[in-house]
């Protein structure tokens, strides 16, 4: 399954449903977007939420790394998210 594919399959689809959530998709690589900005950036339950799509395959760069490690520390809820560990990054969502 592609980045793409999870992300319109699984994850959009769980955050649309998903009560008390306000969320949009980063379109990054624009000259006018800043890098290593998570893919999804929103709001559940009153709680900033960021998270970075990978394949199963994929590798997050040391940005992207470093910008979920300072929205973690900054209080937000920020995560690395696989269709590997979807299940429990959906349960962590539900229980924000």
């Amino acid at each position: 399954m592609t980045e793409k594919q999870f992300e319109d399959r699984q994850v959009k689809p769980f955050l649309k449903n998903l009560d008390k959530c306000w969320f949009f998709k980063v379109h990054g690589g624009s000259m006018f977007q800043v890098a290593g900005i998570p893919d999804i950036v929103g709001v559940v339950n009153g709680r900033f939420i960021a998270l970075e799509l990978k394949a199963d395959n994929g590798k997050p760069s040391p940005l992207q790394i470093r910008n979920i490690d300072l929205i973690a520390n900054a209080g937000g809820y920020a995560k690395f998210v696989y269709p590997k560990n979807w299940e429990d990054i959906k349960r962590e969502l539900k229980q924000l």
